[in-house]
């Protein structure tokens, strides 16, 4: 390998470099991994968001979780990791914004000051246009996100993984390597919460750390008498973290706001922060950072010494 290609810049694309032509395919893919732990390197905590089945509100959480992370001043990125119903660009209201590319790769979309937002949905001009990928694209595209987007430094990068434990969600681990900790979303009923376990296993499958379990859509109240009305029954989730033994994260009620908050793109610890549900995730969001800090110190006081004498 000649002098030009070891000093290779990890911040420039393959496509818009004037050596490309020279390089081999194995010096083309070791240049892109290179680029992918650079772009790692500058992100402190990779949180994942799961579920086990479709339905349960886990966009809403993640959006409102990066949300409340941005508000507390940390600096976050949103990856929109559901390839064929992405969603959090329309939560957000960003749906008419696109993802511009640049000569050293992709610049995400900004939300609020501090909030980075990257989605399928934000290269498409078609929002009806299906997306129909097998595996290997998917792959494709999930590393291009992380490698190739503009992230800068980030304290936070919140995953947005679509429902299961597919293809998705295998890439994001396999490609960023050491995930922080998975936050696990269900709602009440019996039948999330069986799926909620599969999310749960996967994570220690993979040596992820379970940050806990949130319930969503966890009762609600009346907006007439006040009563508390338990829609979907309420405390499985909390069940569910205590027979998994993994620390339970919160109840989110059912509010209409959350709904109604999420179609004109807006969160709802933005728009409505003192409503219950908005405390809820409040609290996800400090209960993260908490658990992210203890790492971190216990990874310090791990760490050998360096310097000093005997």
């Amino acid at each position: 390998m000649n002098k030009e290609k070891q000093e290779c810049d990890t911040a420039q694309l393959c496509e818009t470099c004037a050596e490309a032509g020279t390089c081999s395919e194995k010096e083309k893919q070791a240049h892109e991994e290179r680029r992918l732990k650079d772009r790692l390197y500058h992100i402190r905590h990779k949180i994942m968001v799961m579920s086990g089945k479709g339905g349960v509100g886990k966009s809403t959480v993640a959006v409102n979780l990066a949300t409340a992370l941005a508000l507390d001043g940390f600096r976050v990125g949103i990856l929109d990791a559901d390839i064929h119903g992405p969603n959090i660009p329309k939560m957000l209201g960003l749906e008419l914004y696109q993802l511009m590319g640049t000569g050293d790769g992709i610049r995400p979309v900004e939300f609020y000051p501090n909030v980075k937002v990257v989605s399928i949905a934000l290269l498409s001009g078609d929002s009806d246009a299906p997306v129909v990928w097998r595996g290997p694209l998917k792959h494709a595209m999930i590393k291009q996100f992380l490698a190739d987007v503009e992230w800068g430094d980030l304290d936070y990068l919140i995953v947005d993984l679509p429902p299961g434990t597919g293809d998705e969600a295998l890439s994001v681990a396999h490609l960023i390597e050491n995930v922080d900790g998975s936050v696990v979303v269900t709602t009440p009923q019996e039948v999330a919460l069986l799926d909620s376990r599969k999310a749960v296993g996967f994570s220690r499958l993979l040596k992820i750390k379970v940050l806990g379990i949130v319930e969503n859509m966890s009762g609600m109240t009346c907006p007439h008498c006040g009563k508390e009305i338990n829609l979907f029954k309420v405390g499985g989730g909390e069940t569910a973290a205590r027979n998994l033994m993994v620390p339970f994260l919160g109840r989110i009620p059912i509010d209409p706001e959350v709904v109604t908050m999420c179609d004109q793109g807006t969160p709802l610890v933005l728009s409505k922060p003192d409503s219950a549900a908005a405390k809820v995730f409040f609290g996800l969001s400090q209960a993260v950072s908490r658990e992210m800090e203890r790492g971190e110190k216990e990874k310090a006081e791990q760490s050998p010494v360096r310097g000093g004498g005997s």
